[in-house]
């Protein structure tokens, strides 16, 4: 390994303990959010080194062929050492700034979700289902002022009606109950087997 590739192993690792820092401090900020969950917390605290081991490693490929050396963990750990005694504070503040502009973005595109989208469909649910409502309203309206003049008109009939024809009406009627009381006999019987 000349010592261009050296150096510049040791500046990539500098870099890349200086970006640990910045990883691991943005892992705590959202921690507690699956604190109370074990299962969760062992699942992203093994996923988060294993991504961060991998993208360390894959940096030390590209600059050295993945040559590891003594020097190159110390170069680490003085990334991560300069991270955490000059930007830690900083980045701290500026983290906080951004979480806070990403959630009021999320509320202002929740709020407009909720105007633009959810609010117009129950509203119109709301109208659909009163027009509805309003149609039932009408035909029930409807049959009682059609259907009951028109019961009374037929009741008046059969009440003029000579005797003969009324009791032709009644065979008629009498026939046609024994008819569909037996076929509800035998649909019953077939449903019950």
């Amino acid at each position: 390994m000349t010592l261009n590739v050296q150096f510049l192993t040791m500046f990539f690792m500098v870099v890349s303990g200086f970006y640990l820092g910045i990883a691991l401090e943005t892992f705590r900020r959202f921690s507690p959010l699956w604190r109370h969950r074990p299962v969760l917390v062992y699942i992203f605290e093994v996923s988060f080194w294993l991504i961060q081991t991998f993208i360390i490693f894959y940096v030390l490929y590209k600059v050295n062929a993945g040559e590891l050396r003594v020097y190159i963990f110390l170069a680490c750990l003085l990334g991560f050492s300069i991270y955490q005694a000059l930007a830690a504070p900083l980045y701290r503040v500026v983290l906080e700034h951004i979480i806070r502009l990403f959630t009021a973005i999320a509320r202002v595109l929740k709020r407009l979700w909720h105007i633009l989208i959810l609010s117009p469909i129950g509203w119109l649910v709301r109208l659909i289902l009163w027009g509805v409502w309003l149609v039932l309203l009408v035909l029930i309206h409807l049959t009682f002022v059609v259907l009951l003049p028109l019961k009374w008109l037929v009741q008046f009939i059969y009440f003029i009606l000579p005797e003969k024809i009324k009791n032709y009406f009644n065979k008629k009627v009498d026939f046609y109950s024994i008819l569909k009381s037996k076929l509800l006999k035998w649909v019953n019987f077939i449903k019950g087997r």
